[in-house]
């Protein structure tokens, strides 16, 4: 089925109801349907219900569906439609929501912006023409190069490219308006790294087959065990009732549905009570709000009337005065923590070993968000610093992303054999000091994570600090970090000797309440290595 493309495969499912072709279809656009789904409900339940009522959707209408159309973009508005019909009053209630939070953004370096986008991406998406969706969803959200964009919608590569820019310029003008302010590059590499997830596992199976018994039914006997098949949800609910409401007027609606839907129904009603309970304490809370604003007014009216102000003059000065005092405390705040700020740069500056060339990405923030941690203990500036490298070698990670995506359509997506090869796709160029601090590693195993995206990582040379220091791995797909100290082959296998001989000692429970720490494994440090090794682990915990 692989060498067959989507339209195939659609025309072989609708013309021969071949089950093979459609469980390929719903194989390679499931994550893309769930994550339009997860994006919209932000409930995995819901998502998968809206998954698989899509996928019933494509089964009925595959032998109606054109032979040029285009079955990705299809399916991501099918999508986005079905979500919107299903939950359309959370949706504008948590857009008012999340509206009022992107008004405070005015960086879009000091954190990753995916939080922010996802909510608004696929309303975004909706503005944009059909063609246009059509190339984003291709491009960003299948991973396909230009020249299949290009082959996709009939046109040629330097089209497609021109239709995808334009595209993604309308998008960051949606969002900027929005209050999300972002780079044509930190847009097109949040949504490509977060657009779509992986879908349950096994969700794939369960479609495939039900959507195809519905897709192929001839009778109502069939019709009704397609339903049955799925498990009965709210969304179900309104297919299959559309569904009766034909077959009603053909008089060959069941009694035993009717059972069916009522005892259905009954279920329904009982997990709405706990809601209903829920609305009756948010209008308990909004009476007696009321009721405090009524006795507010009140006291406020009996001040006015007062002819005697010595005592409404005297409570505006106490006010006067507390606000004052709460200046001066957030004055205050702010000395100490421009001093702890100073006081870590100087530590740097003394130990000029602690400081990689990646923290001139660095913002002010970043210091002060640092520095209001815990700074006593010769661990906790480790930490600190450790902490500050981190940081700046996150935000190298992210336009080193940006760079191979570049690097990657402009060379037939072959990964460079060198570091040094990517130079010109930086944009601003990167100061060669940091190149050499990284390296290209094979992705298998545990260095990939599945953030890989191909047969290579990216990852530290060597740590700074191997007891404080994050080791990175950096692919196409995301960027994952663990500790150095534990990546050691040698460590892991004296650590996973403590943890056998402390679960020998201590069974756990099932499941186990924690993980043992460095404290419970002490006893079982029975050599020096081991000792070693418990000693970073409680300085590490310590620095916490």
């Amino acid at each position: 089925m692989h060498e067959l493309d989507d339209n195939a495969l659609l025309r072989e499912f609708a013309e021969r109801g071949s089950e093979p072709a459609f469980a390929e279809l719903v194989t390679r656009h499931v994550n893309k349907v769930y994550s339009v789904a997860l994006r919209h409900t932000r409930n995995p339940h819901q998502a998968e219900e809206i998954t698989q009522a899509v996928f019933v959707i494509l089964a009925r209408k595959a032998g109606t569906l054109g032979k040029k159309v285009i079955l990705s973009g299809w399916l991501y508005q099918t999508a986005r439609l079905t979500a919107v019909t299903l939950i359309r009053s959370e949706i504008r209630r948590t857009r008012r929501e999340q509206e009022v939070l992107m008004q405070n953004l005015s960086d879009e370096t000091e954190a990753d912006p995916w939080p922010h986008i996802a909510p608004l991406l696929d309303d975004a998406m909706a503005g944009l023409s059909e063609t246009d969706r059509h190339a984003v969803v291709l491009r960003y959200f299948d991973g396909k190069s230009l020249k299949e964009v290009g082959a996709a919608l009939g046109g040629s590569e330097d089209a497609a490219k021109m239709r995808v820019n334009r595209a993604v310029e309308k998008l960051r003008t949606f969002f900027a308006k929005r209050g999300v302010a972002l780079s044509v590059t930190g847009l097109t590499t949040a949504i490509a790294a977060n657009s779509v997830q992986a879908a349950p596992v096994g969700l794939a199976a369960t479609i495939s087959a039900a959507a195809t018994l519905a897709g192929t039914a001839v009778s109502t006997s069939t019709i009704i065990a397609a339903t049955k098949t799925i498990a009965m949800t709210i969304l179900q609910k309104t297919l299959i009732t559309a569904t009766v409401a034909v077959l009603a007027g053909a008089g060959i609606y069941e009694a035993r549905q009717t059972a069916q839907l009522h005892e259905q129904n009954q279920t329904l009603k009982q997990q709405q009570a706990p809601l209903a309970e829920q609305i009756q304490q948010l209008q308990r809370e909004h009476d007696d709000a009321t009721n405090r604003l009524a006795d507010l007014l009140a006291e406020n009216s009996r001040l006015k009337k007062n002819p005697h102000e010595l005592e409404l003059l005297k409570l505006r000065g106490e006010v006067t005065q507390l606000k004052n005092e709460a200046n001066d405390e957030t004055a205050m705040s702010a000395k100490l923590l421009g001093d702890k700020v100073k006081k870590l740069k100087i530590r740097l500056a003394e130990n000029p070993g602690a400081s990689i060339p990646e923290m001139q990405f660095l913002s002010e923030q970043d210091w002060f968000n640092t520095a209001s941690k815990k700074l006593e203990s010769d661990a906790d500036y480790r930490r600190a610093l450790a902490n500050l490298r981190s940081i700046a070698e996150n935000k190298f990670a992210k336009k080193y992303q940006a760079a191979l995506r570049q690097y990657l359509d402009s060379n037939n997506n072959q990964f460079p054999t060198n570091l040094s090869l990517m130079n010109p796709y930086f944009d601003p160029a990167i100061d060669e000091n940091i190149l050499q601090r990284w390296k290209f590693i094979p992705a298998n195993g545990e260095a990939d994570q599945g953030f890989s995206g191909g047969d290579w990582v990216l990852t530290q040379t060597k740590p700074v600090d191997e007891t404080f220091d994050d080791r990175f791995t950096i692919g196409l797909k995301g960027i994952g970090t663990t500790g150095f100290y534990s990546y050691n082959e040698s460590i892991r296998h004296d650590i996973s000797l403590m943890q056998r001989a402390y679960y020998s000692a201590n069974p756990p429970t099932s499941p186990p309440d924690r993980a043992p720490r460095a404290s419970d494994l002490t006893p079982y440090a029975d050599t020096p290595e081991k000792q070693a090794i418990i000693q970073q682990m409680l300085m590490r915990e310590s620095a916490q």
